[in-house]
């Protein structure tokens, strides 16, 4: 936590600027815990944020839901339209005991009046099911925890679909539920699918379908997030062995990678047209990779400590002018009324790249990320830059191959015999100080063992040889991002980021979340509430 020179708490920011106009914090709109003044934030897990739209014919169709310590909250969101009323919570509940809730995502799919099917993943392994409208009776996945037993980092409901779930761990695993089957106390035991030089895909050994329907073994360490492309035909992963990897969802194909500048990615997102992923992570950068190219991009520093959250801005994604400056400051910005609340679904593909003239006009695209040190950073590049970018240096074919080498290392026999049981992880290796040592363990060691030590070495040689390839370019090899705007705007960690079409929602490990108020989208008397003022 920053100091101000009187010795108090470093003002955090209420507005800021870009070049589309200015955005506001509405102080009114502000969700939290009611009594959120004897909250630790230090003893807690990340405070989250989900979002669901239900036409229930109340005047408020969104609502918003979060976690903050061992509560979960269900609230009518009324946005920049007016104040939110902390005292009555649709639905709100509090769990005893060390288990708490850390992530929670809606299926959208199949919300109603009549209910909404919710996910809530929790510290020690478990998912629960609930419906905070509807109120039925819930169901616990992995209740005894003999599927799993260390904690969820992320869930999501597999878009377009009903009943299907995946679920991040910090072991390393990544389950994929079916809701419709039901919950089974007893240990799993698997069965290869699929697998490569650093992953695995294994089904449940049974006679009849059981959850989890499917177990993803990826890299080394914790799954931090994982996020599907827009067209669900991808997902993307962030681990603490500091790789981004991205996998055919169906065909369970790895895809392309890509490594951090050092330490592990925390957070991983997708462009609207899925041209790009973004990472962040322990490095303090976020890292543009191109989906097409299989490479990094940009890479950008704006934060002085650890990336929790990257999120592209789907309503500020454009089609540049000519000649524009994609950077401004507070203080010289231009507004022009003619770029203010394009989002990027108003043009097509065929658009972008059927410009007349010298050449197409350049897509331009905007994410932002927030982090350890409680500010939140703005981003904008155009594939014009990303293409007209000339390295300070020439990289030679050896460095270009050296990734290529070390995605090649081959899997020894015993792979092919694979059998992991559902509680041992990546982390329980066996360690090999010498060549007469590693002789013997690979006598005694189980198929299973042998191919996680496997795993490791192609990890660490990935990893060791990775800078100055295209895995991990060096920083003169890419273009270089500078922030659109870097802001203070809490007083503890940022842990939430969402871009809404009105607003951008953010939240801190305080259990504050705020509302920002795009450009245009506050009236005369929500100016005087944003800032306080009694009409």
């Amino acid at each position: 936590m920053a100091a101000s020179e009187g010795g108090g708490r470093e003002e955090v920011k209420q507005q800021f600027t870009t070049r589309e106009g200015g955005y506001t914090l509405m102080r009114l709109s502000e969700y939290s815990r009611p009594t959120r003044l004897t909250y630790n934030s230090q003893n807690h897990l990340p405070v989250k944020v989900s979002f669901i739209s239900i036409n229930d014919n109340t005047g408020c169709n969104d609502k918003i839901f979060f976690n903050v310590g061992r509560e979960l909250y269900f609230y009518p969101y009324k946005g920049v339209r007016k104040a939110a009323d902390l005292t009555k919570p649709s639905d709100k509940r509090t769990y005893k005991g060390s288990t708490l809730p850390t992530c929670h995502d809606f299926n959208q799919l199949t919300a109603s009046p009549k209910g909404v099917s919710l996910i809530v993943g929790f510290s020690a392994g478990q998912v629960q099911l609930i419906d905070p409208v509807g109120r039925e009776n819930s169901k616990i996945f992995n209740e005894e925890r003999q599927i799993e037993k260390s904690k969820v980092t992320t869930l999501r409901w597999v878009p377009g679909t009903e009943h299907m779930f995946l679920v991040a761990h910090v072991s390393g695993s990544m389950y994929q539920y079916n809701e419709e089957l039901e919950p089974v106390a007893t240990a799993p035991f698997y069965q290869v699918l699929k697998q490569g030089e650093d992953y695995a895909v294994l089904t449940c050994k049974s006679k009849v379908p059981r959850n989890p329907v499917q177990r993803w073994v990826i890299g080394e360490g914790a799954l931090y997030e994982f996020a599907f492309s827009n067209d669900t035909k991808y997902i993307a992963t962030a681990s603490h062995d500091g790789f981004m990897r991205v996998f055919h969802y169906d065909t369970m194909e790895k895809y392309g990678s890509m490594k951090s500048y050092f330490g592990g990615l925390l957070c991983v997102c997708w462009s609207p047209d899925d041209r790009y992923i973004v990472v962040g992570g322990e490095d303090d950068f976020v890292t543009v990779w191109s989906f097409h190219e299989k490479r990094v991009v940009a890479r950008g520093r704006g934060h002085n400590s650890w990336v929790n959250v990257v999120s592209f801005d789907p309503y500020t994604t454009d089609v540049l002018p000519p000649n524009m400056d994609v950077y401004a400051s507070d203080d010289d910005i231009t507004h022009d009324s003619n770029h203010r609340d394009r989002s990027f679904s108003s043009y097509s593909r065929t658009s972008v790249h059927s410009g007349t003239g010298d050449g197409p006009p350049a897509l331009s695209y905007r994410f932002g990320s927030v982090g350890q040190d409680t500010q939140l950073c703005l981003w904008d590049f155009s594939e014009d830059q990303i293409l007209n970018f000339q390295p300070n240096r020439t990289r030679t074919s050896t460095q270009l191959s050296q990734s290529a080498q070390c995605n090649n290392v081959p899997h020894g026999k015993e792979a092919s015999s694979l059998h992991p049981d559902g509680t041992q992880t990546l982390s329980n290796r066996p360690t090999d100080k010498s060549k007469e040592k590693s002789k013997k363990d690979s006598i005694s060691r189980t198929p299973r063992q042998q191919y996680l030590s496997k795993i490791h070495e192609t990890i660490m040689c990935m990893g060791s040889k990775a800078i100055g390839t295209t895995l991990c370019p060096k920083l003169d090899d890419v273009f270089r991002l500078e922030p659109l705007i870097t802001k203070k705007i809490a007083y503890d960690r940022l842990t939430t980021l969402i871009f809404r079409e009105e607003c951008i929602v953010t939240g801190c490990q305080e259990g504050i979340i705020n509302t920002w108020a795009r450009p245009g989208k506050v009236g005369m008397s929500q100016h005087a509430a944003a800032s306080g003022t009694v009409v």
